[in-house]
């Protein structure tokens, strides 16, 4: 298994993000179908089977949000009860949104998570930055970024949309009243499908796509060129999906976004053949084949079902 530290603890280049694990409603393509229930000590549970076995997997890296409904309290009491110090692992949140949803699937047409990037909310990583946002200009924001940092607090931000590159690139930017930059890290969108921020992502140094890619979920030219891909490699597509993501030159750490422990299991699949993949011609199809325009993915992405 391919180990490198990230945040300064070894580990693979695969984490697990926690948005389809911390509420009972999310995007993913057959979400609730993952689950064992949606009351919350039942999901609390299936939460941490998957933690589990992400961490008997070798997995170090685990990401939450503000608004993953009870994520960071599962991942939390998880990481309490198992025992893990902090020393063993690298935990990311994010603020940026608040969780709306109250435990339900179906809101009625009510946003699941409202945007907020105002200082009251300031936790440690900005949650979708976008330009339209101004939080990148916030002056007060910044200043307060900047006195967690002296803290010790390494400070990120999440990217979404379109203008993903844009808005790294002025995050890139942005720095303190002594000259240090102020964002150590960044978690993008970038996936087969979506590719438009990996310029940006290499000057600067989640990839299941919402279960777009799945042939067993969807049947589009992309998910039928990823069904060949795995078929050559002799693993299955959420594994040929992750590790082409892993295997780009800005070297990222890549989230599965599993809903049970067998999505988990399989996408652990994508360290065992990132070396097969790196640099080969099969990665160089592969990406071409799938590539999307951004305002296509997007949009696809907003029309996607709560379930």
């Amino acid at each position: 298994m391919s180990v490198k530290p990230f945040l300064g603890v070894p580990g693979p280049p695969l984490g697990l993000g926690l948005a389809a694990l911390g509420r009972p409603g999310y995007i993913n393509l057959g979400h609730s179908a993952s689950l064992a229930g949606t009351d919350v000590e039942v999901m609390r549970a299936h939460a941490w089977s998957v933690l589990d076995a992400a961490w008997e997997s070798g997995v170090r890296y685990f990401d939450a949000a503000r608004s993953y409904g009870r994520a960071e309290e599962f991942l939390g009491g998880w990481l309490e009860a198992r025992g893990i110090k902090p020393e063993d692992v690298a935990v990311g949140s994010k603020w940026g949104y608040r969780y709306t949803a109250d435990w339900r699937v179906d809101t009625g047409g009510a946003p699941h998570e409202v945007k907020d990037h105002s200082l009251a909310h300031l936790l440690s990583q900005i949650h979708s930055a976008t330009l339209e946002s101004g939080v990148l200009a916030d002056e007060a924001v910044l200043a307060e970024l900047g006195n967690l940092k002296r803290r010790g607090w390494r400070i990120g931000l999440s990217l979404s949309g379109v203008q993903q590159p844009q808005v790294l690139r002025l995050a890139m930017q942005c720095k303190l009243s002594n000259g240090d930059k102020v964002f150590d890290c960044v978690q993008a969108t970038y996936n087969l499908l979506e590719q438009s921020a990996g310029e940006a992502l290499l000057e600067a140094k989640e990839a299941m796509a919402n279960g777009r890619l799945l042939p067993s979920l969807v049947d589009t030219p992309q998910s039928r060129a990823i069904a060949e891909a795995a078929a050559t490699l002799n693993v299955e597509p959420d594994a040929v999906a992750l590790a082409a993501v892993m295997a780009q030159p800005f070297q990222p750490m890549v989230l599965s976004g599993a809903s049970n422990v067998e999505q988990l299991q399989s996408n652990t699949h994508a360290v065992a053949v990132l070396e097969q993949l790196q640099g080969s011609e099969l990665l160089r199809n592969l990406m071409t084949k799938t590539r999307m325009e951004p305002a296509e993915y997007w949009q696809e992405r907003s029309a996607m079902a709560w379930n």
